[in-house]
């Protein structure tokens, strides 16, 4: 019986480690986007503030 437990642990281990690297990527691509329009804010009150 403890062949399986020791068995089983490593699938666990990767199913948990591989679903915390997916939310991961779904989070860092939401940062991204949320940077990219606050960049593109400020680069649109830039250019509408220009006096040259």
């Amino acid at each position: 019986m403890k062949i399986q437990r020791f068995a089983t642990l490593p699938v666990i281990l990767a199913v948990a480690v591989t679903s915390l690297a997916l939310a991961g990527c779904n989070t860092t691509a939401g940062l991204g986007r949320d940077v990219a329009a606050g960049a593109n804010a400020v680069t649109d009150t830039a250019q509408d503030n220009k006096t040259y």
